[in-house]
């Protein structure tokens, strides 16, 4: 009887067979009958069946089993790679961006052949579909160390999931706290006479507190109410993931609308999309995320949005470019203006 980690494995690799063959067949049948529709010809039709039945399982065998195997034996090649995820590249090379030319085809064909021929906007359930998968591909990689039963570890955990990290803190209370504590480590007590620095260092204690207080990932709570402090690391990957993807698939929803649809705009929508969804390759706690995000998503995403405002008018919630322009001005001012020598001055707020 097959063991428990085998059934896991079998599982996963199933599910991301399934994640990079289904919303290819989708998005080509879509396209299958609006070639039908526009041509009036069933060879067409089964011609784009046909392909798209080919280039799965030319892929499949050719660039993705090859793939796998050499991740799941762990060879040279894969285990030196550090600061990407091969797996999720080459998810989205082979199956988003062949899905989102397609869709881009769709429009050029409708577009090139008249207002009369205009039946399908490939909205809903092909997009959805194809960002869905993408979502399920990165769940899967980032849950796949963990078991999935029992207790969560939470060291395991940690290392797939971005975002702050506490691994060890020291609490300080006070000033004379503080001068303990440096006292005992260096051995010296250190000349700080300064009032800005007794209150930078009482500051410092204040942080410390805090950060336990926001970040600490594990309490003892008893009581009648002490189901609702459950959490477990894994079902936060689900929510994570999917939150990290939800600019990507309002975007992707405003190329569904008709007039962005069946305009110039479609190029546009969808390329940056694409190279959006060229971070899933970053692994989540590399230092290159933050610059991906920057310059994949935030910064094209506002420029896109404010011109698809500036033509077709609210088509998208304020909510999004707000939040674009937000995260913009902060990796800026964070990552280059605080190094100048007028935002380096402590006495400063």
């Amino acid at each position: 009887m097959p063991s428990g980690r085998m059934i896991k494995l079998v599982v996963y690799e199933v599910l991301q067979v399934a994640c990079l063959s289904v919303p290819m067949f989708v998005v080509m049948e879509r396209f299958a009958s609006l070639m039908l529709h526009v041509r009036g010809d069933l060879t067409a039709y089964w011609l784009v069946v046909a392909a798209s039945i080919a280039y799965v399982t030319s892929v499949s065998l050719l660039v993705w089993v090859p793939l796998r195997y050499f991740v799941l034996k762990q060879r040279t090649v894969i285990t030196d790679i550090t600061q990407w995820r091969p797996t999720t590249l080459a998810y989205v090379i082979l199956c988003t961006l062949p899905c989102f030319s397609i869709l881009i085809a769709g429009s050029k064909v409708q577009v090139d052949k008249g207002p009369q021929y205009r039946q399908d906007h490939f909205s809903e359930l092909p997009v959805s579909l194809v960002l869905f998968s993408l979502i399920c591909v990165d769940i899967i990689e980032r849950i796949r160390p963990c078991c999935l039963t029992g207790q969560a570890d939470h060291m395991e955990m940690d290392l797939d999931m971005p975002g702050p990290v506490l691994t060890h803190l020291e609490q300080v209370n006070s000033v004379s706290g503080q001068l303990y504590y440096e006292r005992g480590q260096n051995g010296v007590l250190v000349n700080s006479s300064a009032t800005g620095r007794w209150r930078d260092q009482e500051a410092v204690g204040s942080r410390s507190t805090s950060a336990a207080y926001l970040y600490s990932s594990s309490h003892s709570h008893s009581g009648p109410l002490r189901v609702l402090w459950s959490q477990d690391m894994r079902s936060e990957v689900i929510v994570h993931s999917f939150l990290f993807w939800m600019d990507v698939v309002e975007l992707v929803r405003v190329a569904g609308i008709p007039d962005v649809f069946y305009s110039g705009w479609v190029f546009a929508v969808y390329i940056l999309a694409f190279l959006s969804c060229l971070r899933l390759a970053v692994t989540p706690h590399s230092a290159l995320l933050p610059s991906a995000g920057f310059f994949l998503q935030d910064l094209p995403f506002l420029l896109l949005r404010l011109g698809l405002i500036s033509v077709h008018g609210y088509i998208t919630p304020l909510l999004y470019p707000m939040k674009n322009l937000l995260v913009c001005l902060t990796f800026t001012y964070f990552n280059f203006l605080t190094k100048l020598r007028l935002f380096r001055r402590d006495s400063m707020f």
